[in-house]
């Protein structure tokens, strides 16, 4: 038997004052984008920067639907319009920020796996590290290096290459 550990390196910050310029503008517009999120069954918004090589800033927000399966979240929407509209330009950052109708939220929340997996294709396609900044309402920020680090036993197009004949 073969033991392994996986070690996740994590920065939080108190606030967003302690970010570089650059990271704070990311912030500030996935906290901005929370305000275009359509949560009308969760009261869950969530909003999503990307920062581009080439400088662009591309966001989402989570848009649900009475049909729970037919929303998306926030990182899906940034990401994938992001890829769209700039296609081949490599993802440096991407920012989320949520906020409730319920109560400040005092905690950064990280993304969903299905949002992990999208993610990480992007890091894998273009073999550079996509760096995460997980920001609450207080401006409390977590950042993450590369998304693999949240999804170390990650599934992935190189599982499906290697099975073509």
């Amino acid at each position: 038997m073969i033991k392994k550990e996986i070690n996740i390196r994590i920065t939080e910050v108190a606030n967003t004052e302690e970010l570089t310029a650059e990271e704070r503008e990311l912030v500030l517009a996935s906290q901005e984008m929370t305000a275009n999120a359509y949560a009308p069954y969760s009261g869950f918004f969530v909003g999503a920067a990307v920062l581009l090589g080439n400088g662009e800033i591309v966001t989402g927000s989570n848009q649900e639907n009475a049909a729970y399966p037919s929303g998306l979240c926030a990182e899906r929407v940034a990401v994938f319009a992001a890829s769209s509209r700039f296609p081949g330009v490599p993802m440096r950052m991407v920012a989320i920020s949520t906020k409730t109708s319920a109560a400040e939220m005092s905690h950064p929340v990280a993304p969903c796996g299905a949002c992990r997996q999208v993610i990480l294709e992007y890091e894998e396609l273009q073999q550079k590290p996509i760096r995460l900044l997980l920001s609450s309402e207080t401006g409390k920020t977590i950042i993450v290096e590369r998304i693999r680090d949240l999804l170390p036993l990650a599934f992935s197009g190189k599982a499906l290459r290697n099975t073509r004949p």
